[in-house]
């Protein structure tokens, strides 16, 4: 399985029609484009303006075939005006020799990562709740551990995510080739389940099991809560938050 992330940011005013576009015309775009398992759109509650945009795929031909059959860019270009238009200046010498501020123009970062491990569905005994939580930790691992890592990811993390109340999935990205970085996705019932997990030590004791075979470590989190900031070092742990705007299931 395949896994795409585009994050932008949104003119705030435009959310609600950025919403509305996406359920209406994204996902139902998607639904009619082969391969594609899942979309949802995301808001951080940190930076309202900040989305994501993530998309389950089968594989990842498809996931390039729908980028290069030209729909991704039209809906793309469709949500363009709803999106902001630059967050950023830059100064710079004009034609008559005069400084002058520039704007940076916006562009949606997209993101692409094969699956290299993925449980089924855990604890499926319930229905599906209305507000899920994300959280991604994302690792450097040391290019010549990156193979214990998935075996352990696969055998110890997995295993001890199932017997974790309310979690729900858990995915482990891994780039192609010799890109060093790897994410590990799990979505959780509640913002509650995944503090849970946390408070309790056992997320500790898993990043114990793994951790001689990275170099650093950061983490998001991704719910409905407005109070925390973000911060990032190459050691500490960094979290942030998104809830799900729209978006469905689609295989």
């Amino acid at each position: 399985m395949f896994m795409r992330l585009v994050q932008a940011k949104a003119k705030p005013a435009e959310l609600m029609r950025l919403r509305r576009y996406y359920d209406d015309t994204v996902v139902r775009s998607l639904q009619k484009t082969q391969g594609c398992l899942h979309a949802v759109l995301l808001q951080s509650t940190r930076a309202s303006d900040e989305v994501i945009s993530l998309t389950l795929w089968e594989n990842e031909a498809l996931a390039k075939a729908y980028e290069e059959s030209g729909l991704f860019g039209r809906l793309m270009d469709e949500a363009r005006p709803m999106l902001a238009d630059s967050s950023e200046w830059r100064v710079e010498l004009s034609k008559d020799l005069k400084l002058e501020q520039v704007p940076v123009p916006l562009e949606p970062t997209v993101k692409a990562y094969p699956i290299a491990v993925m449980s089924r569905e855990l604890n499926s005994h319930q229905e599906r709740p209305a507000d899920l939580f994300l959280r991604i930790v994302s690792v450097r691992l040391k290019p010549e551990k990156r193979k214990e890592f998935e075996t352990l990811y696969l055998h110890e993390i997995i295993p001890a995510l199932h017997d974790t109340p309310g979690c729900r999935h858990a995915y482990l990205l891994a780039p192609a080739g010799q890109d060093p970085d790897a994410l590990s996705v799990t979505v959780w019932e509640s913002k509650t389940a995944a503090d849970d997990y946390e408070r309790t030590g056992r997320f500790a004791e898993l990043v114990d099991k793994v951790k001689h075979t990275f170099t650093d470590l950061f983490q998001w989190r991704m719910t409905l809560d407005h109070d925390h900031k973000q911060t990032a070092t190459s050691d500490d742990i960094m979290v942030d938050r998104y809830h799900v705007m729209a978006g469905k299931r689609l295989g």
